[in-house]
C-alpha cells in the first residue's frame, strides 16, 4: 500500500471560501495516467493535478478533469505552483512544464500570475444569430465586437456580449454548445461584457447532458487577452475580471496585457489543508 499526500488550495479567491478549489498531489511518480485520471475523478473537483521532477523547468505538472487530460489550465498552473513553492522553497519565480509548453509563474505572497502563450485564432462558422440563441439571448445582446476561437494554451470560444445584464441572463443549451462551441472533443463558451477596467464573465461547458458553469477560468482569462490582441485593442491593459458570482463561488482574475503584447493572469491561492490517500 503506497501513500500519496494531497493539498486542497482555492485559487482566484479573495476568502478562504471562495475561488476554484483544487486538488494538488505533491509527487505523482508512481502513479499511471488511469490512476491520475481515477483520482481525478474521486475527488471530482474541475481538475486535479500531479506534480513530478522536470528537467526543463521547475516542475512537471499533469491536469485532469474527471474525464480528461488537459494539456493548460490557469486555476492548477497558479494552485501547482503556490503548493509547489512551500514543498521545495524554490522562490516567488517558478516555471511549470505543462503539455502545453513551460509557463512561468511569479508570485507576490499568494498573489501568484502566470505567463499564457502568444494567441492564435480562427473565426467560428456560427452566425451571430446562431450564437445567440445557442445563449438562449437575443441578437442585440451580442456586442459589436467580434466572437473569436482564441488558443493561448487552450482554445475556447470567446464571446463578447453588449452588458453585464446580458452575461448574467446567458443560459445555453447543451445541444447548441456542442454543435456552435464545439472543437471537436471538448464545447465550450466564454461570455464576457467590459465597463471600463471590470469585466464580468461567466464560462460554459457541457457535463452529463447538462451545462456546467466554471467558476473561475484562468485559460479562458488568457483567452480573453488573445481576444484583446487580436482585436487591436490598444496596449497596455489591466483588466479585473469577476466570475463564479452565478454558482456562489466568487472568483477574481487579474489579466494584464502588455506593452510588449504578452499575456499576463493573475490570482490569490487559499491554501485550505490536506491530508493522504492510500491504495
Amino acid at each position: 500500500m503506497n501513500h500519496y499526500a494531497y493539498r486542497i488550495v482555492n485559487v482566484f479567491a479573495e476568502a478562504p471560501l471562495e475561488g476554484n478549489p483544487l486538488c494538488v498531489f505533491e509527487d505523482g511518480r508512481g502513479l499511471d495516467d488511469a490512476t491520475m485520471q481515477a483520482l481525478a475523478l474521486q475527488f471530482n473537483l474541475s481538475e486535479t493535478t500531479f506534480l513530478l521532477p522536470s528537467e526543463r523547468a521547475t516542475a512537471h505538472v499533469r491536469i485532469f478533469t474527471p474525464t480528461f487530460e488537459m494539456p493548460f489550465a490557469g486555476h492548477p498552473t497558479l494552485g501547482s505552483a503556490h503548493v509547489m513553492r512551500s514543498l521545495k522553497n524554490v522562490g516567488d519565480a517558478i516555471t511549470l512544464e505543462l503539455r502545453a509548453g513551460i509557463i512561468p509563474v511569479q508570485a507576490d505572497g499568494d498573489l501568484w500570475a502566470l505567463q499564457a502563450n502568444p494567441p492564435k485564432h480562427r473565426v467560428p462558422a456560427a452566425t451571430r444569430e446562431q450564437l445567440a440563441t445557442m445563449l438562449s439571448l437575443d441578437a442585440a445582446d451580442l456586442a459589436d465586437a467580434p466572437p473569436l476561437w482564441i488558443d493561448t494554451g487552450s482554445e475556447q470560444l470567446v464571446i463578447p456580449l453588449a452588458s453585464f445584464d446580458a452575461v448574467k441572463r446567458a443560459a445555453p443549451s447543451a445541444q447548441a454548445l456542442r454543435v456552435h462551441g464545439s472543437t471537436g472533443a471538448r464545447a465550450m463558451a466564454y461570455v464576457f461584457a467590459r465597463d471600463g477596467d471590470h469585466v464580468l464573465a461567466r464560462f460554459f461547458f457541457p457535463k452529463h447532458g447538462a451545462v456546467v458553469e466554471d467558476p473561475g477560468t484562468g485559460s479562458a482569462c488568457a483567452n480573453l487577452g488573445g481576444w484583446l490582441l487580436v482585436t487591436g485593442a490598444t496596449l497596455p491593459q489591466r483588466i479585473s475580471i469577476d466570475q463564479g458570482e452565478a454558482v456562489r463561488r466568487r472568483c477574481r482574475l487579474g489579466l494584464t496585457v502588455t506593452a510588449d503584447r504578452r499575456i499576463q493572469v493573475s490570482g490569490r491561492v487559499v491554501e485550505l489543508g490536506g491530508g493522504t490517500l492510500r491504495f
